[in-house]
Order: structure tokens, then C-alpha cells, then sequence
């Protein structure tokens, strides 16, 4: 797990948040605590790009409730009534629970907008939206400091992706060439499901190359401004070396793709903002 930062002390109130909720359309999200960890990946990481440095340390203030799941075709189309998936009808499958994608970063944020908007969620004093591209690297680390969550090695029966391009010497394995169902792979420390591939998932920062020189330690948002946002987790068409936990993908905010999906953040009462 990740490690505790002792500068971020918490009421009992704080202590007493459950360590997961569900949600009025039954999606299950789990409370990742404050903590501290290296942001980025170290310079003998193979196939690291410069762009995912140089390290630094990030400490996250706030704890946030986290989608343990991608969301799904059902959850997006139960609440802007949209359906944009490419992947709706795979023969044999029940595409429900597929990751929804073809989706931009424009529409990743009304969702979020809308699900908040919902007269239950109002009730509860859930507030949702997209992670931060710390908060997301972070929670798919969930204390570990290696390409992936679990270890130096990716195959395809750790994560959907190509597997006939494994990473750090691990087997050869199926390619599915499309999404699978959410949770069809083990979860990380903190019981999140398909951090590494499936489908890539939008973030709220914009994109910057030379923004890690220059990130602040507390809770940091990306720059203020650019042309690109950041999607994390790499996708069930790329090659293992694109799931790593520090590997960062760039695409226009209006962008829809086959394999750009989203995760869900939410900031509950005490939980911060």
C-alpha cells in the first residue's frame, strides 16, 4: 500500500469514512487515503520516454473515493442516454460491462457533471469527476515503485492488452483485439481493477512535456493551459510497454478513439474537493 504521509493528520470524523461506497447506479467505488509517493519513472526503466520525468515527489492531501472499475457501456449510457462504444454487439459477449469508449475528454467531463447532478447524488453530497494525472498514477501504483503495480513484468494474463508483446521477459500470451469486461483481471493494493490496459482512461490535466521539471509537491493539476489532455493505462491494442505505471499519452480533448475510455473520481462531504 502506499505509504502514510504523517504530515496529513485526520479527525476521527475523517477516520470514520467507509472504505467503499455504491452509488445510486451501483457503481462501487473504494476510498484511496492520503500519502506520498515518486511520481514517474527512473531513468533505467526500458522504453521509458522522457516525458515521464524526471521524478518527483507528490504528496497527495486529499483522500477521494476512486471507480474501482472503467466505466462501463451501461453506467454512460444510463446517464447522458448516449451510447458511443464501438464494441456494442461482440458475438458471444454481454458488452454491458465492457469499458465504454469512442468517448472524448469533453464528454468524459459531462458525464461526471451530469452523475453529480442526479438528485440522489446531490443527497448524498457526492461531487464526481475525473482523477488528476497524480491522483491517477498514485492510485495505480498503490505503493509500488515498478513499471507495473505487481512487478517488472506484463503479460496477457495480467491485463488485456497485446499479449503478443509482453514486457520484462514475461511470456507470450492471447490478443483479445478488443475491451473484456471490467474485472476480468486481479485488482492492485487498493482493490482497483484494469489500472493496466483494457482501455485507456482520460484524465483532467492538460498535457505538458516539461511539466514534471516544474510540478509542485502538494496535490498537483497539470499546467494551466495547453492543447492536449493526458489519458493513463495504456489499451487492449497497445504492446505491454504503453501499460506501464508511468507511461503518459497525449490526444486532443475533442478526440474519439476505439480505445479511449474513462475512470470515475468522487469527493464525498469530508473527503475534500
Amino acid at each position: 500500500m502506499a505509504k502514510s504521509d504523517p504530515a496529513a493528520k485526520k479527525s476521527p470524523a475523517k477516520d470514520a469514512a467507509p472504505k467503499e461506497i455504491i452509488n445510486s447506479l451501483g457503481m462501487k467505488l473504494v476510498l484511496i487515503p492520503v500519502g506520498h509517493f515518486t511520481m514517474g519513472t527512473p531513468r533505467d526503466e526500458k522504453d521509458r520516454t522522457p516525458f515521464e520525468g524526471p521524478q518527483h515527489a507528490v504528496r497527495i492531501t486529499r483522500p477521494f473515493y476512486m471507480g474501482i472499475y472503467e466505466v462501463t457501456q451501461e453506467e454512460f449510457e444510463n446517464v447522458p442516454g448516449t451510447h458511443p462504444s464501438f464494441f456494442k454487439k461482440v458475438d458471444g459477449q454481454d458488452t454491458s460491462r465492457f469499458p465504454v469508449e469512442s468517448v472524448t475528454y469533453d464528454e468524459s467531463v459531462k458525464f461526471c457533471q451530469k452523475l453529480s447532478a442526479l438528485a440522489t447524488e446531490k443527497a448524498a453530497n457526492r461531487t464526481y469527476r475525473l482523477p488528476t494525472e497524480s491522483e491517477w498514477e498514485y492510485a495505480c501504483r498503490a505503493g509500488s515503485s515498478t513499471a507495473f503495480t505487481h512487478g517488472s513484468q506484463l503479460s496477457s494474463a495480467q491485463a488485456n492488452f497485446n499479449g503478443w508483446h509482453p514486457y520484462g521477459g514475461a511470456e507470450r500470451g492471447p490478443y483479445l483485439e478488443r475491451p473484456t469486461t471490467v474485472g476480468s483481471y486481479k485488482p492492485n493494493a487498493f482493490g482497483l481493477y484494469d489500472m493496466h490496459g483494457n482501455v485507456y482512461e482520460w484524465v483532467a490535466d492538460w498535457y505538458g512535456e516539461k511539466y514534471y521539471a516544474e510540478s509542485p509537491v502538494q496535490d498537483p493539476k497539470g499546467p494551466p493551459t495547453g492543447k492536449f489532455r493526458c489519458l493513463r493505462g495504456g489499451s487492449f491494442r497497445n504492446v505491454g510497454s504503453y501499460l506501464r505505471s508511468g507511461d503518459r499519452y497525449p490526444d486532443l480533448p475533442n478526440r474519439r478513439h476505439e480505445d479511449h475510455g474513462l475512470r470515475i473520481v468522487a469527493m464525498v462531504g469530508g473527503t475534500g474537493g
